[in-house]
């Protein structure tokens, strides 16, 4: 028996998703077809509209449908306080701790080179561009490493705290009241309130 091409096509882009194999995909491709087309053709729709509309805000470079996101146009955010995270979901969790009022730089990644992400892969230069380029915004007082307390993670913190500190910039690292191997999404936002007040400066 052949499977039809477009079947065929559908499992393998399931398979971009993480974590889904081929198994996976399949079973999902199956339910959605067999059991929800509308869903499926409800997400191919989404897909399609986010892919098409969704860009980086050029000053912290989280996902967003304007050239800046709402929170970077905001007046009441803190313009001397700058918090640099990995991806948007560890940003979602640091306002929900509702602790934090400064402005935020999405990596989009952490420092990996046994996966080939390097500096340039994150785009620091696009950070120390945000640090060096703010005419209108006052004196950055503080910058606010916020990665997650994994190897990787604890790396990406190291460097840039290099990286800024070179600048002549006031750079501190959230404390470890997160677990050490801890994902920020997946931690308790009184925790990372904590971590985030009891803040340290790093010193290289």
């Amino acid at each position: 028996m052949v499977t039809p091409s477009h079947l065929e096509e559908l499992i393998a882009a399931l398979r971009c998703l993480p974590g889904v194999g081929p198994k996976s995909a399949q079973r999902m491709a199956y339910h959605l077809l067999q059991r929800d087309r509308a869903g499926a053709l409800r997400l191919a729709q989404s897909l399609e509209a986010a892919a098409s509309n969704i860009r980086h805000c050029s000053k912290c470079n989280n996902f967003s449908e304007l050239e800046v996101c709402a929170l970077c146009a905001s007046a009441k955010r803190d313009a001397e306080l700058l918090c640099v995270v990995e991806m948007p979901a560890d940003l979602l969790m640091m306002e929900q701790t509702q602790c934090y009022r400064g402005q935020y730089f999405v990596l989009m990644g952490r420092l990996s080179p046994l996966d080939g992400i390097g500096a340039k892969e994150l785009h620091f230069d696009r950070l120390l561009k945000r640090v060096q380029e703010r005419p209108h915004e006052g004196k950055l007082a503080e910058v606010i490493l916020a990665t997650n307390f994994t190897v990787e993670g604890d790396a990406t913190a190291h460097y840039l705290a290099t990286l800024l500190q070179s600048q002549g910039i006031k750079v501190s690292r959230i404390a470890r009241g997160l677990p050490v191997g801890g994902e920020l999404e997946q931690v308790d936002s009184g925790t990372l309130a904590q971590a985030v007040l009891e803040r340290r400066e790093v010193m290289v």
